[in-house]
């Protein structure tokens, strides 16, 4: 009798119905918990986040039905680490393994999906998931994205390559969801990476129009309903547990009026699937903090809807998200493949194009990026240096504690309401703080590094760290650490207090620099230095200053001066004649053409093809509506233009400084001709390198640095760049740094600009049949085509507005800030940039850290001391379409053989171990897609053991999954059928490592690796 009820269990999850006609519905218990957004962590901990975990823990184990699915890890580690007692954390072991509960997602944060670099997003979930790996033994294999605003075609490879079995999204456009709601197509695998093919398909499930928050509207009360516990309260929980909006509670009276309504809603919802299975999410946004109520009202209406299935036509259980998917899966239907088109923007309504964000707070994207690319070189350092000195003076644990506090807040910050800029101030100034800490704490690991092998090396706490050099000091020590894996050609900036300079490398050779008077500051000097280093190597240079300039200046070869010549002010209108008196300013790669009449660019010519392309750049604002009465508006997700973007400059100065390596246009624009002080500024740099360097990246690159705010309030700012390229509107954006995504402009009925919007993570670019114009960034904005030839980029937006709702939460973005971003620009064939920008973009986002230092002994200018000049003897280097993503040790104590993984949780080993420093996490990435170049698009064979022999002696490599909690030999994900025809050509042509170490890694394939070293 046992067998038969199991078997007619299989039989009814299989057919997805109890008897014909009966709807399956699995009933998902969760809390959506943000990471930020209006409050701070500490403050959501205090107020709900900690009694959710609390109050769930204790209720699951009142009843074996019951179940709950826990999502940011953050909220669950602060909890576990500092709430939670020995008796909850025994409980919440065996809920996990009786499948109550469950980890869905498993990173740090639900992160967003629009403005996210990949490497961050990768950071974040491999934060997350080394914690449930080693603290409980499970890797999630689901996501639950319900709240980012829009879907990247990026995010379901990460997930796929994670070891994801499926896929759950939400806000995508409301016209487009309908659509799909009508025609039952909410539902498809998704194949994210066309490079990749079928090996990173997933299933991918999109939530209807009611989305992660359970329908609250009761036909029969004026309260809402299924929110039983109500709504949370700031800053505490109140002493007698009564919260406002407590929903009716279920009694004798309203039993059955909840049961018809719930049942209605999931027939509602079950006419827009192909299978009987309804997935009914029980929860939203701070809910679960008092579980004992919510489940107290549940329990007894889930019976009552079950006891008369026939006559309401669902069934319901409480279910996590891997048993809902199980059953869609069991169904064994045919899905329709998406390609890599991604959902965004997102829209909800005519005129709510949540594409404002991807600008939105300016410099907390610009310094939580800057983080993430310190975190990269510090990580890779320590990485080198613990494998070559084991026994060395510097703690290891106090490394790592400093790279994990940056780890934590760089992923803290890619949260869907952090990095976006839709915070409060107070939860930006949080976000803002942890990142300050963690970049400090990294600042002083490295400076220890790099100081280690001098003699009487200060420890740890006696390093003096220099942020700039205002000391009046005439001697100056820098180092200049590569992070990348390939050699570099390129120039630092370092300020200095004198009109000279000289410039020696470790070996004591003078070095190519040139001095110029600073824009910023009249008492100060920009030195730029021609630097060169090999992979994943640091270099010290010193720096002797000089009181006077130079009187001849041969004598101070190689150091050049640059000369300033000072321009007229020009008036700017169309009427004025234009193009007449142009002129040429040029490096070997590009001649910029510059109009004296207006002080504005004019053209820009490739000297390698002779194309020259009309290019002329201002800067505009769209002035945003701030009173809901008077209609739409803009705030710190949506803009909505008010009409055409406005010219903001009546006139132009330039300064043009004029020198052998470095030259320099300054453009000032103000708003009236008479205006003592400029709004905006435009620096744009040429760099020339002389012949026996190799200057081909530095050359093809014009360097543009804006200086942008205080903006006045309700204007969002933009550069807007009009060329004659013929792109037809037409621009390609990248999804998160990862793929380059083509957008054709869209005419819509209405917010047509504004739906037209993309977020640029890192690139973008228009192009015409032979030639393109790329943009490469250092942070995200927004960036749209709008006119034929035409790309402008939102670099700023200062914004107030009268809705209840943002005033309510203090969500106004009245951001006074002066914002200072970086752009490259390329010109060129085809073929040129389409090799260029992927090691460019990332030569922008991993330019050298540069670190002044107060040396305690002070060597002679002609050498340095022996055995000085690098952490290890051999660079790393790279084949050029490769790309190291991650070098590090991640400390964790949990084996990576599955079984005495979980024996050692079972025996507690981790409470003992150390954390593991002999493990080091590698992670590779082939940068071009198929067929994008015809050299760097063929796949590229490396030996792992060869690569890191600077390091080391490879003794043993072990192939893991994307965020290293399988192995990779043991994953096995789910297969899912598809109505189209199988492509023999876009199966994968993964090539696991050899016995030597050797690997072959394919386009656009992120391979990671657990290499273990001899012991030296």
């Amino acid at each position: 009798m046992l067998i038969f009820c199991v078997l007619l269990s299989v039989l009814q999850i299989t057919l997805g119905k109890d008897e014909p006609g009966t709807i399956q519905t699995f009933v998902v218990p969760h809390s959506h918990m943000d990471v930020g957004w209006v409050y701070t962590v500490q403050e959501s901990m205090q107020a709900y986040a900690a009694n959710v975990y609390t109050t769930v823990t204790e209720e699951l184990l009142k009843g074996r039905q019951r179940k709950f699915i826990a999502v940011e890890q953050e909220f669950f580690r602060l909890w576990w680490d500092s709430v939670a007692t020995d008796t909850q954390k025994l409980q919440v072991r065996n809920l996990l393994k009786e499948g109550r509960l469950e980890f869905i997602i498993g990173g740090q944060v639900m992160h967003d999906e629009a403005v996210t670099e990949l490497d961050d997003q990768i950071l974040q979930l491999t934060e997350g998931h080394g914690f449930l790996y080693e603290t409980f033994g499970v890797r999630p294999q689901y996501s639950w994205h319900v709240d980012p605003f829009g879907a990247s075609a990026t995010t379901p490879v990460v997930f796929a390559l994670a070891g994801f079995n499926a896929h759950l999204i939400s806000r995508i456009d409301y016209d487009l969801k309908d659509d799909m709601q009508q025609n039952k197509k909410l539902q498809f695998v998704w194949r994210g990476s066309p490079s990749l093919g079928q090996q990173q398909d997933i299933f991918t499930h999109t939530m209807d129009q009611f989305s992660y928050c359970t329908p609250s509207y009761l036909p029969f009360s004026n309260r809402s309903g299924f929110y039983w516990n109500g709504v949370a309260l700031f800053p505490s929980p109140p002493e007698d547990g009564i919260y406002p909006n407590m929903s009716l509670p279920v009694s004798g009276e309203s039993l059955h009026l909840y049961a018809k309504t719930m049942a209605d809603n999931i027939k509602e919802r079950a006419a827009w699937f192909r299978t009987n299975h309804v997935l009914w999410p029980w929860g939203c946004d701070k809910q679960f903090f008092n579980s004992s109520v919510q489940f107290e009202n549940m329990d007894p209406l889930m019976d009552h809807i079950n006891r008369h299935s026939d006559e309401l036509g669902v069934t319901v259980q409480y279910s996590t998200l891997s048993e809902y998917f199980q059953a869609v899966h069991t169904a064994n239907l045919s899905w329709e493949v998406r390609d890599n088109q991604d959902f965004l923007p997102y829209s909800t309504e005519p005129f709510q194009a949540w594409a404002g964000f991807f600008a939105s707070r300016n410099v907390l994207k610009g310094v939580a990026r800057r983080a993430s690319s310190l975190l990269y070189a510090g990580e890779s350092l320590f990485t080198q240096y613990a494998v070559m000195y084991p026994s060395s003076p510097i703690p290891k644990e106090w490394a790592l504690k400093h790279l994990r506090d940056l780890r934590w807040a760089v992923s803290e910050v890619q949260h869907h309401d952090g990095i976006t800029g839709t915070e409060s101030p107070k939860v930006r100034n949080m976000y803002l703080d942890h990142l300050t800490q963690g970049i400090m704490g990294v600042k002083e690991l490295m400076a220890a590094l790099f100081l280690l092998s001098r003699k009487n090396s200060p420890y740890p706490g006696n390093l003096e760290v220099k942020s700039n050099s205002t000391s009046q000091d005439l001697q100056q020590h820098i180092l200049v650490y590569n992070p990348l894996a390939w050699n570099i050609t390129t120039f630092i900036n370092v300020t200095v207090m004198f009109p000279m300079a000289k410039v020696y490398d470790d070996s004591g050779n003078r070095i190519p620099a040139q001095i110029l008077k600073s824009s910023e500051s009249t008492s100060s000097y920009d030195l730029y230095i021609l630097v060169t280093s090999s992979g994943l190597s640091y270099r010290r240079y010193r720096i002797m200053l000089e009181t006077s300039p130079c009187s001849n200046e041969s004598d101070c070869l190689p150091t050049y001066v640059g000369r300033v010549v000072k321009f007229d002010r020009q008036i700017v209108n169309k009427s004025k004649k234009q193009g007449v008196r142009l002129l040429p300013v040029m490096n070997e790669c590009y001649t910029l053409r510059l109009d004296q009449d207006t002080n504005l660019l004019n053209s820009i010519t490739d000297r390698d093809t002779g194309r020259t392309v009309k290019a002329t750049q201002v800067f505009l604002e769209y002035h945003a509506n701030g009173d809901v009465q008077q209609g739409p508006i803009s705030d710190n997700y949506i803009f909505t233009s008010n009409g055409p973007a406005v010219s903001v400059s009546k006139a132009v100065g330039m300064e043009i400084v004029i020198g052998k390596l470095v030259t320099e246009i300054r453009q000032y624009f103000y708003r009236k001709q008479t205006d003592k002080d400029y709004s905006y500024v435009v620096y744009t740099r040429l760099y020339n390198v002389p012949a026996e360097y190799d200057g081909k990246m530095l050359c093809h690159r014009l360097e543009q640095e804006y200086k942008v705010g205080p903006l006045e309030l309700n204007r969002e700012a933009v550069l807007r760049t009009y060329t004659d390229l013929k792109n037809e509107k037409t621009i390609f954006t990248d999804n998160n740094g990862y793929q380059v995504l083509k957008r054709q402009y869209k005419a819509y009925m209405n917010n047509t600009v504004a739906r037209n919007y993309y977020p640029l993570v890192r690139t973008a670019y228009i192009e015409d049949d032979s030639t393109r114009i790329v943009l490469l960034s250092e942070r995200s904005h927004g960036v749209s085509s709008q006119d034929n030839g035409q790309v402008e980029v939102m670099l700023h937006r200062r914004l107030w507005n009268n809705q209840e709702w943002n005033l309510g939460y203090n969500l106004t973005l009245n951001d006074t800030s002066i914002v200072r971003p970086v752009f490259w620009l390329m010109l060129g064939s085809k073929p040129v940039t389409s090799a260029l920008y992927p090691r460019s973009g990332l030569a922008l986002e991993h330019r050298p850290v540069v670190m002044l230092l107060d040396i305690p002994e002070k060597p002679s200018v002609k050498s340095w001391p022996e055995g000085h000049s690098r952490v290890h003897a051999e660079p790393v280097s790279l084949p050029p379409n490769l790309h190291i993503q991650s070098l590090s040790i991640p400390g964790w104590r949990y084996s990576s053989n599955h079984s005495e993984q979980l024996r050692d949780i079972q025996q507690e080993k981790q409470k003992q171990a150390d954390p593991d420093f002999d493990r080091v996490l590698l992670r590779i990435m082939h940068l071009y897609e198929v067929e994008e170049d015809p050299v760097l698009s063929l796949p590229a064979a490396i030996n792992l053991k060869d690569l890191l022999s600077g390091l080391g002696t490879v003794a043993s490599v072990e192939e893991r999954s994307l965020t290293g909690t399988w192995d990779l030999s043991e994953l096995n994900r789910w297969k899912w059928r598809t109505s189209q025809k199988e492509d023999k050509e876009s199966k994968s042509n993964f090539s696991p490592v050899t016995e030597d170490f050797s690997v072959t890694i394919y386009p656009k394939e992120i391979r990671t690796f657990f290499v273990y070293f001899n012991q030296q």
